[in-house]
């Protein structure tokens, strides 16, 4: 722990872009893989990598507050956590980055005391499956302590944790477990699907006053998009309308929201008009763009990375039918994981999650539900891997 925190406490993806033929290449799915859905412009940012915008977020924290500290397990290894700690302690030192033994339980209670100390502890877990591990310390004391002193006590930390699969990691290791914290009051939840937002949202995180669960998904990680220079915050709460379309809402959850927009441009071919909403963030949720959509097209799939059973697509469309009422007419639908454990094998990886084609042909069933049942191209849905959301923000 670092000294002052120390003093205080005693005073109180791999890459997956296959080169497909040109002549099988719908021209939109082209342009969108060339400039990014909603043509963003250089005077946007610059084009930065996911991983890149996060440790920039942390570099600007920790240059502008001295409270903030970074630590977990192997934040020090020469891979730095895919890049998003690399370089952080040569440039900060071992009192505010530093490494951690494997105890998810007692490191945890560290960043729980150091925070209500006056810290801003930034904890990094290299899964959330881990996060299993601390959930006494996450549930039981850092998301009550402000309720249970009175509002005397805060707890400012950053849960940053890892989801989703990558070369075969299957049962233990592909979990996306943010729904058991978007159960719990005083905790938020945050799950930034781009580069921009995972620097704003990160920086809104650092210096939010209450215990943030920070989701990212490993395939996410190589993602551009361009991205401010200077400090900035995504505020919590506010979704994002990413693509535009009148026939069927699709939401997406973290990674999920690149796979709708692949999705999108799918549909496009088909001749529906898709409207893709990125959450941003899951607890506090912003319903009320969601449901605006909803009511416009009649029609809303959320798509997540999780199991269905109580996850985040059965809270939003709850949210959205109990909001809208009967009278609507909004039809819904649901798509995650499989009630089974996450595959290892590439092969049933494909079947178990969610990807623009399985999403494009469940889309247009729910957009036109007496029509044949339709699917893309197989060579332009492999296309579309190619494309990324780099705004406009």
């Amino acid at each position: 722990m670092p000294a002052k925190a120390k003093a205080k406490v005693k005073a109180a993806p791999k890459k997956k872009m296959a080169a497909v033929a040109k002549k099988a290449a719908p021209k939109k799915i082209v342009a969108a893989a060339k400039s990014g859905a909603g043509a963003a412009k250089a005077a946007d940012g610059r084009l930065l990598r996911y991983v890149d915008a996060l440790k920039e977020a942390v570099i600007q924290e920790m240059e502008r507050d001295p409270d903030v500290f970074l630590f977990g397990l192997d934040v020090d290894d020469p891979k730095g956590i895919q890049g998003s700690t690399l370089g952080l302690q040569q440039r900060f030192g071992r009192e505010r980055v530093f490494n951690t033994p494997l105890s998810e339980d007692a490191m945890t209670g560290m960043a729980i005391g150091a925070a209500m100390a006056g810290m801003r502890p930034i904890h990094v877990h290299i899964r959330m499956d881990f996060l299993m591990l601390c959930m006494n310390q996450l549930i039981n004391m850092a998301a009550k302590a402000h309720y249970m002193y009175g509002g005397q006590v805060r707890v400012p930390m950053v849960v940053r944790s890892m989801i989703g699969k990558s070369w075969g990691q299957g049962a233990q290791h592909s979990q996306g477990l943010y729904s058991m914290f978007m159960h719990v009051p005083g905790l938020k939840v945050v799950a930034p699907s781009n580069a921009h937002d995972a620097k704003g949202c990160l920086i809104a995180a650092i210096r939010d006053d209450n215990p943030t669960i920070f989701v990212e998904h490993r395939l996410l990680y190589p993602t551009e998009a361009y991205t401010p220079n200077e400090a900035f915050t995504v505020p919590f709460g506010k979704a994002r309308v990413a693509a535009k379309g009148s026939d069927v809402t699709l939401v997406g959850v973290s990674n999920m929201v690149v796979e709708c927009l692949r999705a999108h441009e799918l549909l496009l071919e088909a001749g529906i008009s898709s409207e893709v909403i990125d959450p941003i963030s899951l607890v506090p949720l912003d319903v009320e763009t969601i449901l605006k959509s909803a009511r416009k097209t009649k029609k809303l799939l959320v798509v997540d990375n999780s199991w269905l059973t109580c996850g985040a697509s059965a809270e939003i469309v709850a949210r959205v039918l109990e909001t809208a009422g009967p009278e609507a007419g909004i039809r819904v639908q649901r798509m995650g994981f499989a009630p089974t454990t996450c595959p290892t094998s590439p092969n049933l990886e494909a079947l178990f999650y969610p990807n623009p084609a399985t999403i494009a042909q469940a889309a247009y069933a729910l957009a036109k539900p007496k029509a044949k049942p339709w699917k893309p191209d197989a060579k332009k849905a492999e296309l579309a891997y190619q494309m990324q959301f780099r705004g406009p923000f």
